[in-house]
């Protein structure tokens, strides 16, 4: 290994170091006039970051002794992360620019580009120190994130319970990494296959592995903080957390468990069959009951994540190219859907109830469009890209022989399309006395907008890329 190795197969994360670096010495540099563009600075620096990143090498590499190791498919997923947070960068801009914000963005912009770089170390590791150390860098700074509008009850008590229920995450994860180092007497991923037997310890190793990782994707039963900690953080902290922060943990869950769990692959897929069944359901049931849309989208995402673990229950190249492919789509409509509810929460003093909506298409027609495209993407409803990506989500399953549990998924897919109607109802059918008025939007919250409906309708439209990202996955497989 030699430095040359490092900056070839770290690229993603020395690219993104430098960026952090030269943000932190902007903050301290410009003055009054300069920290007003701190925004455009930001975007265009992250910009470059993924254009010099997003054409994957065609070989895989690892350096430190295989404790950090890089696939085109590594690539490919930073490369996705990235661009969910230039856009909900961009989703900030209006937000951060509030009197009580304006001080704060610099900490906002190097907090979340820290939080993306744990996730691209969670990503490449080959040994499960480096995955944890990625794990904290990821998981600290975001609570910092949430609790940002400190002075506010509600992201403060957001922060709390965050930042509480990670700590006894993270401390049970830990605990069961010491027991699979115990039986196997090493941390590195390519080592352990060959020392695991199953053993009960084992066993529990995984389960408490997984609990870990259960708590960053919300899953059921460790959701139980995601409704009241997207309410009370900062809606584009809300958007960051739910799909970037999840499409991270969903993706380095799916590679642990094939590369180190692959002998005791018969009680993960049992494990995962009743974690499905559970959050998918209980998502949805929950999902009818919620009046305030950041809320919704919080039971929406924990949904959601019970579809991404279809794709890791198949344990196949197509499984994993699913896997990606649905949290591209994801990304897209879900970061939709929290712009337009960012842009209006923005300016009209806070409305974020569904009730609020009525008559939102009279007085917003393109917003309500943005918003029902992406809540039919997130819902499954052909030609748009939701559709496909459930597909293939499905499709992988299946192949895999869990008949039972995608049958289970598609009868709630039915309970969602009709929770996700209630809100396009609400917009373009309910009448209201008092809608909310006409809105302008600012060009970064445009461009934002403009980038997630684009990809909602194009990556529906050409989901042949599917079979480039299924290449990519079998090559590493």
């Amino acid at each position: 290994m030699n430095y040359t190795d490092i900056l070839i197969y770290m690229r993603n994360e020395v690219t993104l170091m430098g960026v952090i670096v030269l943000l932190f010495v902007y903050d301290l540099a410009a003055g009054a006039r300069g920290r007003s563009r701190f925004s455009a600075v930001t975007c265009s620096l992250l910009a470059l970051h993924i254009a010099a990143n997003i054409i994957p090498l065609p070989t895989s590499g690892e350096l430190f002794g295989g404790m950090f190791t890089y696939a085109p498919l590594h690539s490919v997923m930073k490369s996705i992360l990235a661009a969910g947070a230039l856009i909900v960068c961009l989703q900030a801009d209006t937000w951060l620019r509030r009197d009580d914000t304006e001080h704060k963005r610099g900490e906002f912009y190097i907090l979340t580009l820290s939080t993306l770089l744990g996730m691209y170390f969670m990503i490449g590791a080959g040994n499960f120190l480096l995955f944890f150390i990625g794990l904290e860098l990821a998981s600290i700074p975001m609570a910092c994130l949430v609790a940002f509008d400190k002075y506010k009850r509600y992201s403060a008590e957001a922060g709390a319970k965050y930042i509480l229920t990670a700590l006894f995450s993270s401390g049970l994860m830990l605990y069961g990494i010491s027991f699979l180092y115990g039986t196997t007497g090493t941390l590195y991923f390519d080592d352990m296959p060959a020392r695991i037997d199953g053993s009960p310890l084992q066993i529990l190793a995984m389960v408490f592995f997984f609990s870990g990782l259960g708590f960053k994707l919300s899953l059921v039963p460790f959701h139980l903080w995601t409704a009241d900690t997207y309410q009370g953080a900062p809606t584009s902290v809300t958007a960051y957390l739910s799909v970037v922060s999840k499409g991270a943990a969903a993706f380095t869950l799916m590679a642990i468990l094939v590369k180190v769990f692959g002998p005791m692959t018969t009680q993960w897929q049992t494990m995962l069959e009743i974690v499905i069944v559970l959050s998918i359901t209980v998502a949805n049931l929950f999902a009818l009951r919620q009046k305030d849309l950041k809320r919704f989208l919080a039971f929406s995402s924990i949904s959601q994540a019970g579809y991404i673990m279809l794709a890791v229950i198949g344990d196949s190249p197509i499984g994993m190219t699913s896997l990606v492919f649905y949290v591209v789509v994801y990304l897209a409509a879900n970061l939709a859907a929290f712009g337009v509810i960012s842009a209006v929460e923005q300016r009209s003093g806070g409305k974020v109830s569904m009730d609020d909506y009525n008559g939102f298409y009279r007085t917003n027609p393109r917003l309500a469009v943005v918003m029902m495209l992406a809540l039919f993407s997130l819902a499954g409803i052909p030609p748009f890209a939701g559709f496909f990506s459930k597909f293939f989500i499905f499709s992988a399953a299946f192949r895999g022989g869990f008949h039972v549990v995608v049958f289970i998924a598609l009868l709630n897919t039915v309970i969602s399309l009709y929770y996700y109607l209630l809100v396009v109802k609400a917009m373009f059918i309910t009448p209201s006395d008092d809608p909310i008025p006409a809105l302008r939007c600012d060009a970064a919250s445009k461009i934002a907008l403009t980038l997630c409906t684009a990809g909602i309708i194009a990556l529906g439209l050409t989901s042949c890329i599917f079979e480039g990202i299924n290449a990519l996955a079998t090559g590493i497989w």
